[in-house]
């Protein structure tokens, strides 16, 4: 049965082709004093974290072309439809797309509803976990197995209370019963360490070539800054990104399996802040991901099996309020993996939530990287060259869909190369992107 307050309707237009500008976005009010109260790493706020990054300074473009503080023009950008198929949904967080077309999506505060994008139609779906709706806590990710068509499995992600005054970032399973509409079965495989904060539970989660689930765990706010911040510490997974076989098991040629018993075997990279865009390439198979620095420092960086990311020893981000750097530039400490891509302390950064690369025909952006921009409210495009070699080159061009104000929380390319975007607010539609 469809839900009266969902609603479909559609606009033919030109691709949003503008520079973005630079104005204060540190939450939700466009509070520009850089305070700690507007930003959610104060654990009295609920202003959602991707929102914390400054907007105030211009970005310099150095060697690496990690930071640039204008998208680079593209002389011929395609028309395109955006299309709202669904409208009134409350703060979707995810998107992932049926073998029969519809679409799957979270809604933040425990919600999972199937939608129809031809018809509108929005059935929600029984049997999913309770969930702690607090913060940036909720319902957050959903992935489907590879071999869907035969195990129904859907993976979800969520923060759930520990009933403690903590919470934690989980990952589970179930068999979606399309004629039932309903998760059967469900269960935890995963459930990440327990943190007093609301924020930075990462939870993005995605299958790669090699049949292995990858999922993101934040740093839960930790304010240790140095060698021993949790990010630091392969004794705990908080700050990691997780490797695990689709039942939720360890595989054995995870890169800290059969090392220290202290450490976490089931790590496959560490020093993250709050990794929530993540994405497999094309051609490669490599994991790719877009994370949170803290001023700025915003990075998207290509996974390697037991990389240190640098979180926060090594960082382009500086502190809250300050222009003090939180660590060691990355490309100055040895030991950890420098960012492909990244937005210096001053630049304005760019909050990301959710990637995918486009590996479609319809459009003119073959092997291109999508990616949600939450406080400035815009799809960014990358293009990459050289993916798979130590000279990678990522470069961000015209943003899309600048004119909308949308806060763009996820992302994801269809069968048909069409692109349906979810937008992070509380009376929010599904959007989809197609050539004229």
């Amino acid at each position: 049965m469809t839900s009266s307050r969902y609603s479909r309707r559609a606009v033919l237009l030109g691709a949003a082709i503008a520079p973005v500008p630079a104005t204060g976005c540190l939450g939700f009010d466009d509070d520009a004093s850089g305070s700690a109260a507007d930003r959610e790493d104060d654990p009295a706020s609920s202003v959602d974290d991707e929102t914390e990054n400054g907007r105030d300074g211009e970005g310099s473009e150095d060697e690496s072309g990690g930071t640039e503080s204008e998208a680079d023009p593209d002389p011929e950008e395609p028309s395109l439809a955006v299309t709202e198929v669904a409208t009134g949904l409350s703060h979707p967080w995810a998107i992932a797309i049926l073998p029969e077309g519809g679409l799957l999506v979270t809604e933040r505060e425990g919600r999972l509803v199937r939608i129809d994008p031809d018809s509108g139609d929005v059935d929600p779906i029984d049997g999913v976990p309770e969930v702690l709706p607090e913060g940036q806590g909720g319902l957050l990710d959903v992935e489907l197995a590879p071999d869907f068509d035969e195990e129904p499995w859907i993976y979800l992600t969520y923060a759930a209370g520990t009933g403690d005054g903590e919470s934690a970032t989980h990952l589970g399973r179930g068999r979606f019963d399309a004629e039932a509409m309903a998760v059967e079965g469900f269960e935890d495989l995963y459930v990440a360490d327990a943190a007093g904060s609301s924020g930075h539970y990462g939870s993005r989660a995605v299958f790669g070539a090699d049949g292995m689930l990858y999922v993101t765990v934040g740093d839960r706010q930790s304010k240790e800054f140095g060698p021993d911040h949790v990010a630091q510490d392969l004794g705990t997974n908080l700050g990691t990104t997780l490797r695990l076989r689709p039942d939720g098991s360890i595989p054995e040629d995870n890169p800290f399996v059969g090392g220290d018993e202290a450490v976490r075997e089931a790590i496959y990279s560490y020093g993250h802040r709050n990794p929530q865009a993540m994405a497999v390439h094309p051609e490669t198979g490599g994991i790719w991901q877009a994370e949170h620095g803290e001023e700025d420092g915003d990075e998207i960086n290509r996974l390697e099996a037991g990389g240190n990311y640098g979180w926060p020893v090594a960082t382009y981000a500086c502190e809250y309020g300050t222009d003090d750097p939180v660590g060691d530039r990355p490309d100055e400490r040895e030991g950890t993996v420098e960012p492909v891509h990244y937005w210096e302390c001053g630049s304005g950064g760019f909050p990301p939530s959710g990637a995918a690369f486009y590996d479609g025909t319809a459009l003119p952006w073959q092997g291109d990287l999508l990616v949600g921009n939450l406080a400035e409210g815009y799809l960014g495009r990358f293009s990459v060259e050289g993916a798979g070699t130590d000279d990678v080159s990522v470069r961000e061009r015209e943003p899309l869909l600048v004119d909308r104000g949308w806060r763009v929380r996820d992302v994801v390319v269809g069968d048909s190369s069409v692109v349906y975007v979810a937008v992070d607010a509380e009376d929010a539609p599904i959007v989809r992107l197609a050539p004229t």
